[in-house]
């Protein structure tokens, strides 16, 4: 038997309902790569997920994984699926999902030769770090899985602070971003015109790094850059809603911005209240189109706000990813556009089985400006 045709054999996805669009997609990409017909072969496990009428859940593994390289796919913010509890219908939060990727992990019962935790949305990401008498709830949540014997890796995807990673220090912990498949699909959209003033604007200090991986991914000679960022004045004598009011947004950056196209990004959109205030202040300084990149869109609070500001032409577009929960029905609006990254993820769990470098798929920034010469010299 070749050498691929072993690797196939062993390799396994263990999908939860939670990331079975993605899981699905992620499949046809692996089996494409392993030269496999997805008529007759699959490398999801069968699994049975099952919550009780008193909230406890349970899930079984329908065929072994004796010896198997397990990659467990979950999507912690998938709000969608819902299960009976004392007669009332719940949404699962991802505390449930994080208890079902628990359950499915230990009914492995270390029979898995390997497991590896694919966990695009970091469950708890933006409590990172303590400011209060508080809980580090993604540290404990990465130190419970790093004590696990089976455990080997943990992936995720743009985390909201990657120094998270040293609550580990048995299982490999890998960060990976979804630049090139946004900009991929944003290039292809926009034409010239929108593309020749551009500002690239962080709504905040934390959002100055991405903002600054848009900007140099865009280093091109036929483009005129700027960048600027927005520091938030905040009413630190009041909480509402668990957070600290912002009451002002001061711009650091060029002021003259006529014409200008931004390009707003962060890493996630929550209820959008701080990028309606960023947009309101990019458009009294003259910038004439904006468009909004994140690798997730929660869109907690709905999305009639973005419809009003599409309307009143505040706002072109934001662009987004699949690797969380999007509503089918968000997913029409003409200014959402949403990035397939399942090719990035099976790439990611391709090269981890076949221990393959992953360096070239953490830092190949390249694609964009490719792109970008193709585009304005007419040979796309």
């Amino acid at each position: 038997m070749e050498r691929k045709q072993i690797e196939a054999e062993r390799l396994r996805l263990m999908v939860f309902k939670s990331a079975l669009e993605l899981g699905n997609k992620i499949d046809t990409h692996l089996l494409k790569m392993y030269n496999l017909d997805k008529n007759k072969y699959t490398f999801i496990l069968p699994i049975k997920e099952d919550f009780f009428e008193d909230g406890h859940l349970k899930v079984e593994i329908g065929s072994t994984v004796r010896g198997k390289n397990v990659f467990a796919l979950t999507d912690v913010g998938n709000y969608s699926l819902t299960y009976n509890m004392h007669g009332f219908d719940n949404h699962t939060s991802p505390n449930d999902l994080m208890a079902e990727l628990k359950d499915g992990i230990g009914a492995c019962d270390m029979h898995a030769g390997q497991i590896n935790v694919v966990m695009p949305l970091l469950y708890d990401g933006r409590q990172h770090r303590r400011n209060t008498r508080e809980c580090l709830s993604c540290g404990a949540m990465l130190h419970e899985l790093d004590s696990i014997p089976s455990v080997r890796s943990f992936i995720t995807f743009d985390a909201h602070d990657q120094g998270v990673e040293h609550a580990v220090h048995k299982m490999e912990f890998d960060n990976f971003y979804p630049t090139n498949e946004i900009l991929s699909d944003f290039i292809k959209d926009v034409d010239k015109e929108k593309l020749k003033n551009l500002v690239f604007v962080a709504p905040d200090n934390g959002a100055t790094g991405r903002r600054n991986v848009y900007l140099n991914s865009f280093a091109s000679p036929y483009i005129h850059r700027e960048a600027g960022s927005f520091v938030k004045q905040r009413d630190y004598n009041h909480l509402v809603d668990g957070k600290y009011p912002v009451i002002a947004h001061d711009y650091c950056g060029n002021e003259k911005l006529d014409g200008f196209t931004a390009i707003v990004s962060d890493d996630m959109i929550s209820s959008g209240g701080s990028m309606f205030d960023t947009v309101v202040e990019l458009k009294k300084r003259g910038v004439k189109h904006v468009y909004i990149f994140v690798t997730y869109a929660l869109f907690t609070r709905g999305i009639d706000k973005f419809d009003e500001f599409y309307a009143d032409g505040l706002i072109d577009g934001v662009y987004t990813t699949n690797l969380s929960y999007i509503p089918p029905e968000y997913k029409k609006r003409p200014w959402l556009h949403v990035s397939d990254c399942s090719k990035l993820v099976a790439q990611v769990i391709y090269n981890i089985h076949n221990d393959l470098s992953i360096s070239e798929i953490l830092r190949d920034k390249s694609k964009p400006i490719k792109m970008l010469e193709k585009k304005f010299a007419n040979k796309e």
